[in-house]
Order: C-alpha cells, then sequence, then structure tokens
C-alpha cells in the first residue's frame, strides 16, 4: 500500500509516500482502508520528534473508511488505550500516530474498540475531520468543563479546529459563545456557525472587552484555552469561573498570581483527547442536536502531505486539514 513515511525528524520535507506492506492482522485488531485523513497540529509535533516516535513512522491520528472485515463505514477513535478510569487516561495510552502507524496511509490497523459507525451526511473528508477534535472538545467542553445551555462560553483562537468545534458543540446545546481571533474574517466566519460575538487578541485589552459581552460585564462562566495564554483567560472569567486548558500551541509556560487567584475562586482544569466514553458523548450528541458538519480549509492528496503540513503551519486557514485516499 502506499503510505507517507517519515524517516527523519524535521520541517514538512521530510514526509514522503512510499510503498510499504499492508498492515498485519491480529486478534483484537482490525484494519480499515481509509477514504481520508485529516490533520492535526499533534501531527506537527510528532513530524518535528516531540514525542519520540520510532523511525521509520507513519504519522496521522484522524481517519475515516471501510472496515475491510465487516464492509462497515468507520470513523478511527484515535485514543489507544484509555483504560478504566474515565477522570484520566491510563499510563498506556497514547495517541494514534504516536507509536503506532496512523492514518497518513492507504489502510490503518487499530484496536477493534477504536472504531465507530460514520455519521450519516458526512461526506468522507468531514467524517475524518471529526474524531480528534470532536473527541477532544466535547471532553473539554462536557466531562472536564460541565458546559450547560444558557452558560457564557470564551473560545480563544477562531479558525483552529478546537475552537471551531467548541463554537458548534457549545451553541447545539444553548450556551452563548465568544470568540478570539487576531481576524475579523474569522470572527465572521465563526458567527456564522454560531457564535454571538468576537474580539480581536491583537488589542493588549482584549479580556475587558470580552467581559463587556456577558451579562452585567462579569465575565465568562468558562474560557477554553487550546493556546496557552492563562493570565488573560483568567482575567476575561466571572469570579468562580472555570478556566479549560488544552493546548500550548502559542505559549508553553505560564505565569499566575497565586493570591488574587483563589479569592476569585477560579477554577483551573487540565485535559486531553477522551475516552470511548466520551466518544460515545460525542456521537450522541451529534445524533440529537443540530451541529453543523466540520467545515474543511482545504484538502490535499494524499501524495501531498508535505504541502498540507506546510498550509497548516500558516495558519491561514479557517477549519480542517484533510488528505484524501482516493
Amino acid at each position: 500500500m502506499d503510505a507517507v513515511v517519515l524517516r527523519e525528524f524535521g520541517e514538512p520535507d521530510v514526509l514522503r509516500l512510499e510503498s510499504v506492506p499492508d498492515p498485519a492482522p491480529g486478534p483484537g485488531w482490525v484494519t480499515v482502508r481509509l477514504k481520508a485523513a485529516a490533520l492535526n497540529w499533534h501531527d506537527v509535533l510528532v513530524r518535528q520528534g516531540k514525542y519520540s516516535s520510532p523511525l521509520p513512522h507513519v504519522l496521522g491520528a484522524d481517519g475515516a473508511g471501510v472496515r475491510t472485515d465487516t464492509g462497515e463505514e468507520v470513523l478511527v477513535l484515535p485514543s489507544l488505550w484509555w483504560g478504566d478510569r474515565e477522570a484520566a487516561p491510563s499510563a498506556q495510552w497514547e495517541i494514534l500516530g504516536d507509536h503506532q502507524r496512523g492514518t497518513y496511509a492507504e489502510s490503518v490497523r487499530v484496536p477493534e474498540n477504536c472504531v465507530a459507525p460514520k455519521p450519516r451526511g458526512l461526506s468522507w473528508e468531514q467524517a475524518a475531520a471529526l474524531p480528534l477534535v470532536g473527541l477532544t472538545t466535547y471532553r473539554a467542553l462536557f466531562t472536564r468543563g460541565r458546559l450547560r445551555a444558557g452558560e457564557n462560553l470564551l473560545v480563544l483562537g477562531a479558525g483552529g479546529g478546537v475552537a471551531t468545534m467548541a463554537v458548534m458543540l457549545a451553541s447545539a446545546v444553548g450556551a452563548n459563545v465568544t470568540v478570539t481571533s487576531s481576524s475579523a474574517d474569522k470572527i465572521a466566519q465563526a458567527q456564522e456557525l454560531g457564535a454571538a460575538n468576537g474580539v480581536l487578541y491583537t488589542d493588549s485589552e482584549w479580556p475587558a472587552a470580552a467581559r463587556t459581552l456577558t451579562p452585567d460585564g462579569q465575565g465568562f462562566d468558562l474560557v477554553l484555552d487550546s493556546v496557552g495564554t492563562w493570565e488573560p483567560s483568567i482575567a476575561a472569567l466571572r469570579p468562580g469561573g472555570r478556566l479549560v486548558v488544552l493546548g500550548a500551541s502559542r505559549s508553553e509556560h505560564a505565569t499566575l498570581d497565586v493570591r488574587p487567584f483563589y479569592f476569585g475562586q477560579y477554577e483551573l482544569i487540565g485535559t486531553t483527547m477522551g475516552s470511548p466514553r466520551d466518544f460515545t458523548g460525542l456521537l450522541t450528541l451529534l445524533d440529537t442536536e443540530t451541529v453543523p458538519p466540520v467545515p474543511i480549509s482545504a484538502a490535499f492528496p494524499l501524495a501531498e502531505a508535505a504541502a498540507a503540513h506546510k498550509y497548516l503551519e500558516q495558519g491561514g486557514g479557517f477549519g480542517k486539514v484533510v488528505l484524501t485516499h482516493c
């Protein structure tokens, strides 16, 4: 089969299409003939060597295709060996594409409990774009963040996959969503998906500007931070509000004044990916509520994975970047 193979860590051009053996069958595992895969920022970090993946290696956490043993159309759940505890993953947990070969290939092998039926009405590209970002966002908003209808949510970084999914899921359950962005166009696109308002984070006073968009200017019940800017995020919260952190794309270190934090009765909540139970919750929500498909910013053939990574790293798109396998 064809696969995009990583033989050395580095810039996007290290990704090259090669012919590799088909996945070997085994008890408890299934093979999915992929129709599409989606890129995530996590893939960039794997390519750069941040997760010490084995070489040669095949990247990719997200995918959708046909299960070869049954013919079912399925999604691939990229959260492997979560374990029995819902509060946090087991020591064996990993993301597909970290150490197990991933979805930048014509076929992928995964544990049998890591496939789920493809939602009705989604194209292959839309289906492939759903699992990692959908699962991660669902857990952040509902399992960890405890978001409820009527609450006020601030989502940082409109245009990214998590932010876009957060707008759609939160709006679907009746939350009031505000976004931040460096682009007025991206704010407008987020509003088309359900956001009520937006502010430009290029203004140093953006937390105060965002608070004015909440009832009586009290601040947000929940802030979703996938970029790592904790101090301004907390400044946008109401007293007793919750900050859910699930990324560090802009900053890997944060400094907080401890006394104002505990006097403000704030909660700081870490999260990543999600469990099979979270995935079931996501698919149930999609089945019962009106949630638009994941927006696709750009699609590239499998052979052009390097170009897709360059596009993703430029950060100009709105929505997901996908690879098509057919």
